[in-house]
């Protein structure tokens, strides 16, 4: 068992993603499985596995070999969320998968049509309190990061909004055609929108500026302070897994990380990194965040 550890990888190594092609978890996966292909001379193959919120990609990596043939590039909602959001969970992802490196923290960033007269986040705050029960925000989904970051920020000002759930990238499509007021949305699936002026970029939700969205100022420093909500990303392997394994492949991730750094900023990501005991760490503090945030906002999923 020893030699065959030594000899990891020989052979593809399949990296689920819990989400469908083309979101931030898809397209950093895969970002990140080109570089450490190259570097540990094994091809990383993206195996997209969607539904549940994640959960049925996730599921099927715990119940996986620990042999690390089989990962997954994760997300904070499977991973700090979905434990207090679903009623239903047979398997515990913080005891069932063992942290393996952080990719990267993506910040929401709270964004408006061309058609809101907001065009600054104290003018935002006002538009909100102004027009209670007259706005609508949209998400990806029931207890999603962007449902929840948006419940944050109405909670704290005191206004009186309507969540509008979708699938996927349908909240966007309506958010441009003006049919939605606002939405907390990851940074890389809004920021070519922002570019172009189709949307408006009015804060971000993380504690610090994204080096993604220079000028774009944090909800937390515009009077709102401890605000703080929104996506990460990073590798987990089925519980079990050997640690030497789990060494390699952070060293590696660690290693291909700056070599992403122009790519991923430039496209919304902060790029982060760390051994797996930080990223475990902090995993489990996000638990505890988002549990209170998620009993607080009534969202429940069957």
């Amino acid at each position: 068992m020893a030699f065959a550890q030594d000899k990891w990888p020989s052979k593809p190594v399949k990296i689920i993603v819990a989400f469908t092609a083309g979101g931030t978890t898809d397209l950093l996966a895969r970002a990140v499985a080109q570089k450490i292909g190259e570097k540990l001379g094994q091809s990383f193959i993206i195996d997209n596995k969607p539904g549940g919120g994640g959960n049925i990609g996730t599921e099927f990596v715990v119940r996986s070999p620990a042999d690390g043939y089989t990962l997954i590039v994760n997300s904070v909602g499977p991973i700090s969320v979905n434990q207090s959001l679903y009623k239903n969970m047979n398997y515990d992802p913080l005891i069932d998968l063992v942290p393996i490196v952080q990719i990267a923290d993506v910040p929401n960033v709270l964004v408006v049509p061309p058609n809101v007269p907001a065009k600054t986040f104290e003018e935002f705050v006002a538009y909100v309190k102004a027009n209670p029960g007259k706005l609508s925000y949209g998400s990806t989904g029931v207890g999603t990061s962007s449902h929840l970051s948006s419940y944050m920020l109405t909670q704290r000002i005191g206004g009186d909004t309507l969540h509008v759930p979708y699938k996927g990238a349908n909240a966007l499509n309506d958010l441009l055609a003006g049919r939605l007021q606002f939405m907390f949305a990851t940074i890389p699936s809004v920021i070519s929108h922002i570019k172009a002026g189709k949307l408006r970029a009015l804060a971000v939700s993380s504690e610090k500026p994204s080096r993604s969205l220079p000028g774009v100022p944090t909800v937390a420093e515009k009077g709102f302070p401890g605000f703080a909500a929104g996506s990460w990303f990073g590798f987990f392997g089925p519980k079990g897994t050997p640690p030497q394994i789990i060494a390699q492949l952070n060293k590696a991730v660690n290693d291909a990380l700056p070599t992403l750094e122009d790519q991923m900023i430039r496209e919304g990501a902060d790029p982060a990194g760390g051994t797996p005991e930080q990223f475990g760490q902090f995993a489990r503090k996000e638990f505890v965040k988002w549990q209170k945030i998620v009993k607080d906002s009534g969202a429940t999923v069957d």
